[in-house]
This record gives structure tokens, sequence and C-alpha cells, in this order.
């Protein structure tokens, strides 16, 4: 079986680098990166930028081979390793918990409203309909039977902040009351009236899997991280179960969506 294009492009940044005589660290001071990055990303756990490719190609000399890569070959790959385990997570999941402060949940998003996220991300306009199409088809995970429990709380500022305009965030609103009457679909708003509460710290989604473990994801603008450090995923935990204290009852949350829903017509 042959590797995708993003493992390739894994492999050779070790295998050139390797081929030069440097460790990890040495081409960190090469390109002012730790050592911990350079192998974060060699390794898959955190993706390469487009400037760090060009940095690596400066220190090894290699005359643009991994930005040419990642043009012709890397950015159009639909599910690139270092997203490709969580993707993997998703689907053996028994149980999704997912908070949400800036954004609507990727299994939970109409097509416009994916659309408008990744032009609001400056995703290039050739490579927006196969993101686009690779969200909506992570979302058949709900579709499957049985189906995962899926717990979402969200801002409530989710729903009032603008993406892709008013037509957009109609259908999107529509479709998440759709989806909060669905018996495998738990949805919960916290209000704004709780004021300041954890959940504003940074997003995060925690995966029940068929052996019983649990598996967490973290996102912020710097990285993608799956853990599953037993501390770590206890401390996320303790985060959704305070999270979920200040949300709304369903009764309340359908209420406040349906209101919601109505300014944006």
């Amino acid at each position: 079986m042959g590797i995708s294009p993003s493992e390739y492009l894994l492999r050779e940044l070790r295998r050139r680098r390797a081929a030069a005589g440097l460790t990890q660290t040495q081409l960190g001071e090469r390109i002012f990166c730790s050592d911990s990055q350079v192998s974060a990303i060699e390794t898959g756990v955190k993706p390469p930028t487009l400037p760090y490719l060009a940095s690596v190609d400066e220190a090894l000399g290699t005359e643009g081979y991994f930005t040419t890569l990642w043009d012709e070959l890397v950015k159009s790959d639909a599910a690139p390793v270092w997203l490709r385990e969580w993707i993997e997570i998703e689907r053996e999941a028994t149980a999704l918990r997912w908070y949400e402060h800036a954004f609507v949940p990727g299994l939970l998003q109409t097509e416009g409203y994916a659309r408008a996220t990744f032009q609001a991300a400056r995703v290039p306009t050739v490579e927006l309909d196969r993101r686009v199409a690779a969200r909506l088809e992570r979302q058949v995970v709900l579709d499957r039977d049985p189906a995962p429990q899926l717990f979402v709380v969200l801002d409530e500022a989710v729903l009032r902040r603008a993406c892709g305009g008013p037509a957009v965030m109609a259908e999107q609103l529509a479709h998440l009351i759709a989806c909060a009457e669905q018996p495998h679909i738990q949805l919960r708003v916290v209000p704004m009236s709780a004021g300041m509460y954890p959940g504003l710290a940074g997003a995060f989604i925690i995966a029940d899997l068929p052996d019983g473990s649990r598996t967490g994801y973290i996102d912020n603008q710097l990285a993608a991280q799956v853990v599953g450090q037993a501390e770590l995923i206890a401390d996320l935990g303790v985060s959704w179960d305070a999270i979920r204290g200040e949300a709304l009852p369903l009764g309340l949350t359908l209420e406040l969506l349906t209101e919601v829903a109505r300014t944006w017509t």
C-alpha cells in the first residue's frame, strides 16, 4: 500500500535532515525553532507550514524541494497525517463530548457555514470545495448504527456571530435545532448571562472509545493536539463538568436557539 502525500513529506523531512548530518536540535538552531517543534512536525503531531518548509529548504540547501512538495502534493491531501489520527478516533468513538466557544462543531455544520469558516481562514479558492467536502464527509459518523452519543455545549456567542451572512446563519440555526431533537445528540448552550466561565479558555473534545479508554483533542492557533495522558484527560473532564454546569437545560436551549434563529431571518 502506498503512503499519502503528507506522510511522504514527513518521511522526506526526516530523511533529508539525517542525510545532512543534523539532529533535530541542530536543524532547529538553523531555522530558529525548538527541537520539540521540529520533532512534533516530523512525527505528524503538528502540521508544517509553508514558511517552516521554506526555512528547512534554506537550511538544508534543498532548493525549494519541500515548498514544491507542499504546493504540488500535500496541500491537496484531503486527510493529512496530522489530522488522520483524530479522524479515526472520531469514527470509532462511542461518545463525543464537544465544547466550542467560537464555531459550530464540524460534525454539526451546514455546507454554507463550513464554506464560510474556511473562507474566513483564507483557504485558497482552488482548495475550498475539497475542504468543505472533506468536512461534510466526516459527518456520516452520526449516521452510523449504532450512532455515537454526541454531547455538545456551545457558547451563545457562536449563535450570534455572523458567519457567511444572515441566510447561512439562519440555515445553520435551523440545523442545530433539528440536531438537538435527535435522540443521540444532546445540545446545550451557555448563555451570555453566565459571564466569565472556564470554557472561555478554549475548545476541546473528549472521545469515549469502545475499549473504555478516553482520548482528548485540543486546538489553538498554533497547533491541534490529540492527548491520551490520564492526567490531561482528567483535567478536560473537570473542565467539561464545570462548563456543562453553566449550560441551559434542553428546553431553555431550544428556546434560545429559536430566538436567535429569528434574528437571522
